[in-house]
């Protein structure tokens, strides 16, 4: 699909969040909660995000990842002075110490970690828009994640954090993109895209 394409059904599946009802997004944040609870054995680092606006989930959901957790990093979002995206940088999740940030992004606050820090996780939750049956996944088309997955342990499970409707059957996909090996959905839980990082 051209660029076009994809920006236009970035456009098409940011209309349908917008469109969720509170009530709704709220239930479905409770049942994200749910999942992370079964899911989620004890584990060293988990990377994650803190989601904004109308992205599926809640901050609640940091919280049950850090019971489950030793601890748990969130993404710092940076660029070039000409705009360029970076890798993302981390830092520690500590609740009621996210900070407003660029392109509206809640951060957590400094110190923070070197990109590589990313590969200390098993477990790593990847905003977006959606994904498809083999993994392929539709970000903002900023370009962050990209550059940051490839520092990722290849043992550790991608998963992308959708609403029901955002699985889909096919995505386009190019040479760089990073393919998730799950998706977690609030009505579907956890579903296994079928895709093997670790060799």
């Amino acid at each position: 699909m051209a660029t076009a394409g994809k920006a236009a059904l970035r456009e098409q599946l940011l209309a349908a969040r917008r469109s969720v009802a509170d009530d709704v997004r709220d239930d479905e944040a409770r049942s994200f909660n749910r999942h992370l609870e079964a899911l989620m054995g004890t584990a060293g680092t988990v990377c994650a995000y803190a989601p904004v606006g109308a992205e599926p989930g809640s901050i609640d959901m940091l919280d049950v990842l850090l019971r489950r957790a030793a601890r748990v990093l969130l993404p710092v979002a940076r660029t070039t002075a000409d705009g360029t995206p970076l890798a993302l940088q981390w830092g520690e999740y500590r609740p009621g110490q996210l900070v407003a940030a660029r392109f509206g992004l809640l951060e957590p606050v400094e110190p923070w970690l070197p990109a590589t820090a990313l590969a200390e996780a098993r477990v790593v939750l990847v905003p977006a828009l959606a994904v498809d049956r083999a993994g392929v996944r539709l970000g903002r088309g900023r370009g962050f994640y990209d550059r940051s997955l490839v520092h990722c342990d290849p043992r550790a499970q991608l998963i992308a954090v959708i609403r029901d409707d955002e699985l889909l059957d096919e995505l386009p996909c190019e040479p760089h993109d990073v393919r998730m090996t799950h998706a977690l959905t609030p009505g579907l839980g956890l579903v296994d895209l079928g895709m093997t990082r670790a060799t």
